[in-house]
């Protein structure tokens, strides 16, 4: 069995500002020339729920596992890793480069609460699969009343 690491928090302290990932999406659509000092990528990913689950899938062809980190909050899930650029023939020429390599990282807010302890993740046929159980809206609990 496969293992993935997957650390559980409250807080994604380096998020970066709105600002700065709209200028991110807005020059990676430019072209990739524009994103060749930071060497970073977006794999795309699909998120869907149905009535007990959150499930989302990123298309990660080429990342170990061991390049590959999941981290989970109440509130978004942060998928980070690296792909690694195969190694070129020093007098090679590229005709063609459109596969993207480097490091990348990807925040998901979740569109209802979860329960941390029902978390999977699985990877197969280059798709990291993340299931993610939903938490009941509907719990109640009863708070004992202290005389003073």
């Amino acid at each position: 069995m496969e293992f993935f690491k997957i650390r559980f928090g409250d807080r994604f302290d380096d998020l970066t500002s709105r600002f700065e990932k709209t200028i991110e999406d807005m020059l990676g659509t430019m072209g990739p020339s524009f994103l060749i000092s930071q060497r970073s990528w977006r794999p795309p990913m699909d998120m869907f729920e149905t009535s007990e689950e959150i499930v989302i899938l990123a298309e990660i062809g080429g990342v170990a596992k061991e390049d590959l980190e999941v981290e989970i909050s109440s509130k978004a899930v942060r998928i980070q890793g690296s792909r690694p650029s195969p190694a070129c023939a020093q007098d090679c020429t590229y005709r063609l480069a459109e596969i993207q390599y480097g490091r990348f990282e990807r925040i998901l807010f979740l569109p209802s609460p979860i329960d941390p302890e029902k978390v999977t993740a699985s990877s197969k046929n280059g798709f990291l699969e993340i299931r993610l159980t939903k938490r009941p809206l509907d719990l109640s609990y009863k708070v004992p009343i202290t005389q003073e």
